[in-house]
């Protein structure tokens, strides 16, 4: 990167921390901040060690999606996770299995809890709570601001851990249109946006296993903005889809970059997290061909030889591309490892039967669920795709 590049993006980072800051001490005088939230993104980890990362913000009152919701009321609910004001500077006591920690919010309002663990958990249970405590007075009158993280921890039975795209892998974004994409964002909600057809029965069966009777951990990485953190948990939960640590992106500047980390950067970051917090446990990689799933997987094989035991890749755009990701996946054959292009869920639920990942009995059960999705509706100003 030059120097006069260098230059600029550390002056838009450092001008954007000033206007945060500046703007979060001129509406504390004047008493303009809202109630304040402890927003805990779900954490994970292992025996020995837990993460959860979270947020300190003003409450907007974004409510769950609802049924009747309008247009209008999920262009609003949009407009407040972005409009989010992050509290800076404000201590979050955590406390997890009888240790605790305290942390500070960084200038965007983010906090980590990282704490090394000294009795064991219990070998038959995966998830985990984390009580989360705001410290500091931020607002006349706040009383006690307190949130319930949630933590993974895989039991020692899990064979293989799944690591999952989420926009054009797991709900319908058209990542590869700006403005389909767009449309979908803001005028949708958890509850019209689509699921890719039996994406829920699939991902049930990876995460249950051959036998139906394993708890393996799935794991969603998305450039997506943590704005929208909320909204893809609800989604998950509305259509059934196992619930997992999510890992988004921060939308904004940094001293390197025009944004705080590129879509390639910031996927292979959060991979790189995952393998390393789980070294023992292989993994399946699931993503689709729109934008850089596969190169990006491709690395991953490379970085970490022996720890990918398949590649599923959703086919969702042109020749030109299909083609690409088929020499890559011949590629890859040297390496003991499959990328598989399919055009459904049903064709990568075959091949994990196959190969012994899931119960071929699912399959019957991943071939209805395709279909019910298929008859699904959405986009009420556009109507269905």
């Amino acid at each position: 990167m030059s120097t006069l590049k260098k230059a600029l993006m550390g002056a838009a980072n450092n001008a954007e921390d000033y206007f945060d800051q500046l703007k979060y001490r001129l509406f504390l005088r004047l008493g303009k901040i809202d109630p304040i939230q402890i927003v805990p993104y779900r954490g994970f980890g292992h025996a020995q060690q837990v993460y959860l990362k979270g947020r300190v913000l003003e409450d907007k009152g974004v409510k769950p999606s609802a049924d009747n919701d309008t247009v209008w009321d999920n262009l609003l609910a949009m407009y407040k996770r972005f409009e989010s004001d992050e509290i800076p500077g404000v201590r979050i006591r955590a406390r997890f299995q009888g240790m605790e920690q305290v942390v500070v919010t960084d200038s965007e309002g983010y906090f980590e809890v990282r704490l090394s663990l000294t009795e064991p958990l219990l070998p038959t249970r995966a998830w985990y709570d984390m009580e989360l405590e705001l410290l500091d007075d931020v607002v006349p009158g706040q009383g006690l601001v307190s949130a319930k993280g949630q933590v993974l921890v895989p039991p020692p039975s899990s064979l293989f851990g799944i690591i999952s795209d989420v926009d054009d892998t797991v709900l319908k974004s058209d990542a590869t249109s700006l403005l389909k994409m767009a449309r979908l964002t803001f005028f949708n909600n958890a509850r019209t946006r689509l699921p890719f057809e039996g994406v829920s029965a699939f991902y049930r069966a990876l995460q249950s296993g051959s036998d139906n009777s394993l708890f393996n951990p799935i794991f969603y990485v998305s450039s997506s903005s943590w704005n929208l953190y909320d909204l893809l948990v609800d989604f998950c939960s509305v259509h059934g889809i196992p619930k997992g640590p999510f890992f988004l992106r921060d939308i904004g500047f940094d001293k390197n970059n025009l944004l705080r980390s590129s879509h390639l950067s910031h996927k292979m970051q959060q991979i790189e997290h995952i393998l390393g917090m789980y070294p023992h446990l292989p993994f399946i990689l699931i993503g689709d061909s729109g934008q850089h799933d596969p190169e990006i997987y491709r690395q991953v094989v490379k970085d970490f030889p022996g720890r990918i035991r398949a590649i599923y890749i959703r086919e969702v755009t042109t020749e030109v591309r299909r083609q690409q990701v088929s020499e890559l996946a011949e590629a890859l054959k040297s390496e003991g490892v499959e990328m598989l292009l399919v055009k459904d869920t049903v064709a990568a639920a075959i091949h994990a039967a196959e190969r012994g990942y899931i119960d071929a009995e699912s399959i019957p059960e991943i071939r209805a669920a395709k279909k019910v999705d298929e008859d699904l509706e959405t986009d009420p100003i556009f109507g269905s795709e």
